[in-house]
């Protein structure tokens, strides 16, 4: 394909991520209101988050094992339908519980989304051109991740609209992307007749997944973390997990080819991917907790106030696949982008109700140059040591694991800043002779007392603080397993010859 031709289908797929990524974002700083007029609490704002990392994540695999089997056109298409109906669907909620549901809808066809596109950029461009291209990627990733929360924050302040069409807007995008892939995508079918999709095996991992996450948002809250309940969904997650790897060991097309670990690059690859999930989702999610419930800023304010963050991303992605197609080299930027998701970290860790928003501003930078240079160029790193009959496994497989520890991440720390909340601000409020400690329910700041008020802003200031202190060890793990990955010259040619 001509650099013509890919851009008009690449415009295609980065209106399909603009599209999920929204659908993600937009609801940030949406959710403190959302979960006010639903009657939700703490437990209910990470469900809504951990519900589509939840089908995002266990719909991967299966995702880029029919990648590998049947047309991309038609299955990026398929993934779209489904993010528009549950999109139209999830605009309704009347409830906390349906609203949940609904974001596994949206969530199954973000994951074939995120997935998807990754997949056919692999298939139309070869390893060395392709950082360009994954800058394209990036950036779209980092506008919709800005935009989400300003638009969303606008939509929830606005009257005559209501956040309901947080839900709505994100439709136009992906119907425009469905018109533009069915008239500029055009890649020769991979159909394999005979074949079997592994149902089994996708089930399995699904399942096992899941059951973990359950466990992970519920601990703590519905139970304790020792309790029988934890040791029958921890064992049963384990259980399913070893069924599912006994299964793949015998299946003819294992919805995640086992034999794909044996690599280092791979299996490294995908371990980092697993730790930059969680400090990269606990900056985009717990940031509007920090700006609208410590800060007492507006839904839109708080949008505003994480484009340093986005900025990092954008720069640090578009740079970074711009001189990777130059270079030809692409560890040393795992290597920083470790180093600064690190350091962002460990800063933001410091952070407090009151602390300058200059200083503030800085941390999140640092925090979103790590994550560009980082999230696209693992997936590069992955595919450029796989077949071609393998990109879409390979491609899906960091993926996965990139959104399970972020599903992961969201609902361990969101458990952990409930608890944190209560315990900071059980104190004080106990001496203005206010009962509980203003961690289970989301609380509307403006009708409170000043000093009530105070005391909650103080609490959750620092109770996010110490998500990104728990974030920090896994984006230092994160960069030490970097180390361990051989840089591999890119290949010039998309068949798998050098």
């Amino acid at each position: 394909m001509t650099h013509a031709e890919i851009m008009r289908a690449l415009s295609g797929l980065l209106l399909g991520m603009f599209a999920a990524i929204l659908s993600s974002t937009i609801v940030t700083n949406a959710l403190p209101r959302i979960l006010s007029d639903l009657r939700g609490g703490q437990s209910a704002f990470t469900w809504v988050v951990t519900a589509t990392l939840l089908a995002m994540t266990a719909s991967m695999p299966l995702w880029g094992k029919l990648a590998d089997l049947f047309d991309k056109k038609l299955l990026i298409q398929i993934a779209l339908s489904i993010y528009v109906i549950g999109s139209m669907i999830a605009g309704l909620s009347q409830s906390p519980a349906m609203l949940i549901t609904l974001r596994v809808v949206q969530g199954l066809g973000v994951g074939g989304l995120i997935g998807l596109s990754q997949i056919i950029l692999a298939a139309m461009i070869p390893p060395r051109e392709r950082g360009r291209y994954s800058g394209y990627l990036g950036a779209t990733f980092a506008a919709a991740t800005v935009s989400g929360p300003l638009v969303g924050g606008v939509i929830t302040d606005t009257s005559w609209l209501g956040w309901r069409w947080c839900f709505y807007i994100g439709v136009p995008f992906a119907l425009a992307a469905l018109v533009v892939l069915h008239r500029t995508l055009k890649l020769p079918s991979v159909r394999r007749p005979g074949v079997r999709i592994d149902w089994a095996g996708a089930l399995l991992v699904s399942a096992s997944v899941s059951l973990l996450l359950i466990w992970v948002t519920l601990a703590g809250d519905s139970y304790d973390w020792a309790s029988w309940q934890s040791f029958a969904m921890v064992g049963g997650s384990v259980a399913l997990g070893a069924l599912f790897v006994f299964v793949e060991t015998r299946a003819a097309e294992p919805i995640i080819p086992l034999r794909l670990f044996r690599d280092r690059t791979i299996a490294l690859a995908s371990a980092v991917s697993l730790l930059v999930g969680v400090a990269m989702l606990s900056g985009t999610v717990f940031f509007s907790q920090y700006f609208q419930l410590a800060r007492g800023e507006s839904a839109t304010m708080s949008g505003v106030m994480t484009i340093p963050m986005i900025i990092g991303m954008t720069a640090a992605s578009t740079v970074s696949g711009w001189l990777i197609t130059r270079t030809g080299r692409w560890k040393h930027w795992l290597v920083v982008g470790g180093v600064l998701l690190t350091a962002g970290c460990g800063l933001l860790g410091t952070i407090r109700h009151d602390t300058p928003y200059g200083q503030v501003a800085v941390f999140m930078a640092l925090l979103g140059l790590g994550v560009g240079m980082t999230m696209q160029n693992l997936v590069l790193a992955a595919q450029n040591v796989v077949s071609p009959r393998d990109l879409g496994a390979a491609s899906s497989m960091v993926a996965f694991f990139r959104t399970f520890g972020g599903a992961i991440g969201v609902a361990v720390l969101g458990a952990l800043l409930a608890n944190r909340v209560t315990g900071y601000a059980s104190g004080p409020l106990a001496e203005l002779g206010v009962a509980g400690g203003g961690g289970g329910a989301i609380p509307d700041m403006a009708s409170l007392p000043g000093p009530v008020r105070g005391a909650l802003e103080n609490a959750y200031g620092h109770g996010v603080a110490d998500i990104f202190l728990f974030a920090a060890p896994t984006a230092l793990a994160s960069l030490l397993l970097t180390f361990f990955i051989r840089e591999i010259a890119l290949r010039t040619r998309t068949d798998g010859a050098r």
